[in-house]
Parts: structure tokens; sequence; C-alpha cells
């Protein structure tokens, strides 16, 4: 029987021909007047306020009651998929840290198969935490300053070679990360939950450790990047005590998710002055309270949870989605496939 396919977020029409062509006798519904309108490329999720109507609304539950595969969740209906969607067999994430949205709707323990989108993301991810480290190596808070007050005063700079990153994470995205960073000269300290015949240079990295030896690698990491999904293990990983371990003028990089870091105790690093700069792509409620100290600190790079989102972002899920359709088809191991 041919398989039905529901495409729930925007996609470009040649994308959509190319999961289309993926398959013979693939069924695939999609109609963007039914999902989210993009404020940018790659949105996935939409306006927070917009709503289907109800023929619309009726329309679409129609096309979940036949799928068997659906291409990213409906945010507002996940919940109800197990009964709107009999016949779903697997859903395909837009996204790669899904753990907590499956756990709050349900849907992890609903026996539907979830593949996210690991790795779709490393790139942009990667560069952005080099865009972190030098941004606060090369001062730039301080020379946009000057600059705004018309000043010429040289000065003695640093570099980045030589310094020494801490990755918490070393999946793929923490993988690119160190990278980058031995190709700017960067010792590199990962971190992962086992190491047990692992060798450091298979992940571009000098020396691995496991989460309980930070205590010893955080006095040596003048820039710390997280790059960790959120689980019960790893929230609020990085404290107090944490960021009391790093040395003075440090940096914190959080790419990961704002749960992570206990952002008070972050802004009372900051504050002090023992943290040098903090780069968040997340906050532990997004978006950032309006009247956070954060805003106002020019020790602090913000980005609003868009570190990730680059033009090609649906060119590279749909390569990973038609991937995996030829191996749903073929009743082979997926990509990507969640466990909890």
């Amino acid at each position: 029987m041919p398989l039905t396919v529901v495409i729930a977020t925007h996609l470009e029409p040649e994308l959509l021909a190319r999961i289309e062509g993926a398959l013979p006798d693939l069924r695939v519904l999609y109609d963007p007047a039914l999902v989210p309108p993009t404020r940018y490329i790659a949105d996935h999720t939409g306006p927070s306020d917009w709503a289907r109507t109800p023929e619309q609304e009726e329309r679409f539950r129609g096309w979940l009651a036949r799928a068997d595969v659906l291409f990213d969740f409906d945010r507002k209906l996940s919940p109800q998929l197990p009964v709107l969607a009999p016949r779903l067999r697997w859903i395909q994430s837009t996204s790669s840290g899904i753990g907590p949205f499956l756990q709050h709707t349900g849907l992890d323990k609903s026996g539907i198969a979830v593949t996210n989108a690991a790795g779709v993301h490393s790139v942009p991810l990667a560069e952005h935490a080099i865009l972190a480290m030098l941004y606060f190596c090369k001062e730039l808070p301080r020379l946009r300053a000057e600059q705004a007050a018309h000043r010429w005063e040289r000065y003695c700079g640093k570099q980045l070679r030589d310094q020494t990153v801490g990755i918490i994470g070393m999946g793929r995205v923490g993988r690119e990360i160190a990278r980058l960073s031995q190709g700017m000269g960067l010792r590199v300290l990962g971190v992962k939950q086992t190491v047990a015949g692992v060798a450091p240079p298979d992940l571009h990295a000098d020396e691995l450790f496991t989460p309980a030896d930070l205590p010893s690698v955080l006095p040596r990491c003048q820039y710390l990047v997280l790059m960790v999904p959120q689980t019960p293990a790893t929230e609020g990983m990085i404290g107090a005590r944490e960021l009391a371990l790093l040395p003075d003028g440090a940096v914190l990089i959080n790419l990961a998710r704002g749960a992570i870091v206990d952002q008070d105790a972050l802004v009372a690093a900051l504050q002090s002055g023992h943290l040098a700069g903090a780069a968040m792509d997340v906050a532990r409620r997004e978006p950032l309270e309006a009247d956070s100290p954060l805003w106002d600190m020019p020790t602090v790079l913000i980005s609003p949870h868009s570190a990730s989102t680059v033009e090609q972002e649906n060119e590279r899920l749909v390569d990973l989605f038609c991937a995996n359709l030829v191996r749903f088809a073929r009743g082979e191991p997926l990509i990507n496939l969640f466990t909890t």
C-alpha cells in the first residue's frame, strides 16, 4: 500500500518535489495555507497567534487520519496525534533537541517512531561558537564603544590560538565545534557521557573527560561551550559552583538549552567580573524576560535561539527526510531515531 506523508511545516516547491519523487506511489499531502506562515527562511513554528479556520482545521485533521508519516510536528495537535492519526508510524522532526517536547506531549510513550534533525545544524552552530569566542577574544564590545565615541586609542589585544576551550557534549555539533577550534589553534577538552575506548583525535579533541571530571576540567577552560541535550541529568549542570571553577576572565557559550545553566548564577558571575562574557542563544524562559539584566550587559552576546537557522536548513532537512523515507519503506533502521 502506498505511504501517505503529511507535511506540517512550510517547504519550498522544489523541496516538496524532491519528497514526492523519493518513492514510487508516494502520497504527499501539503498545502501552505494549512501550516503556519513563515517569518523568515526555515521558520518551522510561525507566529504564536496563527490558527487555521474551522474549515482548514477539518481538512488538516482529515489528512492526519490518513497519515503514515508526518514531516514535522503540528505543535498544537501533537498531544492528540495518537487519536487523530491512528495510522501514524513515524514523525520526522525539524529540530534536534526534542526530548522535553516529546515528554510534555506524551509522544515519547505513544509508540510512534520519531527521528530528530541531529547533524543538520552542526555547521551553523559551530560557526556561531567560533564567532562568540572571537567576539570576546577580540574585544568587539569595547571596539564598538570606542568607534561610537570617535576615539582612536591603540591597545594590546589577545589571540585565540593556544587558549583552551571545553566542550560539554561531543555529538555531531560538539565535534564540529572541536574541529573548527583545533583549526584555530585552540586546545580542545571534550566532555561526553562515556569515553572508554574513544580516542580523542577521533572527536577532534586533545583530551576527553566525563561529566564527573568537570571539577578538574573547568579551571582549565578560557571558553566553555555547552552543547548537551536537556535531560534530567543535564538540567542545572552549570550552576554557581561550576561557574566559580572557571578561571577569571572565562567566557560561557550556551548553544544547548537554557535549563542547562543556572541563569541567576550566570548573572551574578558576570556582574562580579569573574566571567569576561557570555554568549547565549537560549534562555531559561524564551523569549528572554524583558527585564532581565542580561539584555543591557556589554559582556553578553544574545541571539534569539537562531544560531542554528540558516538559508540551507530546509534543503538539509529534506536530504535527511528522503534518506529516511527510503529506509522506512524498506524496513531499515531510521537515521537519528529518538530513544529515551
